[in-house]
C-alpha cells in the first residue's frame, strides 16, 4: 500500500509541475525508495502526458501568466512585461488651468521647452485636458486677444487615456490604436498623474532590450 502511495505522490507533482524527473527524483529521495524507481518513473511520465492534454502549461507558468509577468519566445511581448508604467510617466510637464487666459497661457509657454500643457482642475486635480501648442500657435502673438480668450475655450481632449497601474502592453496598444504620441496618464479617480510619450517608452523598451539580450 505505500509503494502506491509513493507512486501516486510522483505522478501528482509531476503533473502539477510538469517534471517528470523532478518528480520521480524527489520522491525517489525523500522515501528512499530507489527499489520503486522505474515505477515512478511510469507513473510519473503517464501523468505528465495526460495532464499535457487538458493544461499545457505548469502551475508556477499560470501564475506568471496571470500575474503579467510570464516571459515567452515572443521578444517584444516578454520584454514589456519587464517594462512598468510608474517607470515612463513623465511629471515634469507644465500644468495649466482652464480659468487662465491666453496672456498667462503665453507666459507659461515662453519659459518651458514642451510642446503640450495637461489641463487640470486647481482643486481637485482632476485632469480636464490637454492644450497642445499647435492649437495656439496662430494666435499666440495677438495680444488682442489675452484677455478674452481663456484655456477652456482652447483646449481640447485627448484621443485616449491611460490609468496609472496599466500593463504596459495595453499602453502600447492604445497608442497604436489613437496613433498618439503622448497620452496623459491619470488615477482611479481621475486625478492627473502625468504623462507617457511613445518616445519614452521606446528608449526604455530599447534599455530592457539590451540587458534582456545580455542576459
Amino acid at each position: 500500500m505505500t509503494n502506491f502511495a509513493f507512486a501516486g505522490m510522483a505522478g501528482l507533482m509531476s503533473g502539477v509541475m510538469h517534471a517528470p524527473l523532478t518528480g520521480t527524483f524527489l520522491i525517489a529521495e525523500l522515501t528512499g525508495g530507489y527499489q520503486l524507481f522505474m515505477t515512478l518513473i511510469i507513473v510519473s511520465v503517464i501523468s505528465y502526458l495526460t495532464i499535457i492534454i487538458f493544461e499545457p502549461h505548469s502551475i508556477y507558468a499560470m501564475r506568471l501568466a496571470q500575474k503579467g509577468e510570464l516571459l515567452t519566445h515572443h521578444k517584444d511581448r516578454a520584454v514589456l512585461t519587464l517594462l512598468k508604467m510608474e517607470n515612463v510617466i513623465e511629471t515634469d510637464l507644465e500644468e495649466i488651468y482652464p480659468e487662465m487666459t491666453l496672456g498667462e497661457l503665453v507666459h507659461v509657454i515662453s519659459h518651458t521647452n514642451r510642446n503640450i500643457y495637461p489641463v487640470i482642475d486647481k482643486k481637485t486635480r482632476k485632469f480636464l485636458g490637454i492644450m497642445p501648442l499647435d492649437e495656439v500657435r496662430n494666435i499666440m502673438f495677438q495680444p488682442r486677444l489675452y484677455d478674452r480668450l481663456n484655456v477652456k475655450k482652447l483646449m481640447i481632449l485627448p484621443p485616449a487615456k491611460l490609468l496609472n497601474n496599466m500593463p504596459m502592453e495595453e499602453v502600447m496598444n492604445v497608442f497604436e490604436k489613437t496613433r498618439a504620441w503622448n497620452l496623459p496618464v491619470i488615477d482611479e479617480n481621475d486625478k492627473y498623474v502625468g504623462f507617457v510619450s511613445k518616445s519614452k517608452i521606446f528608449n526604455s523598451y530599447r534599455e530592457v532590450l539590451a540587458q534582456f539580450s545580455d542576459e
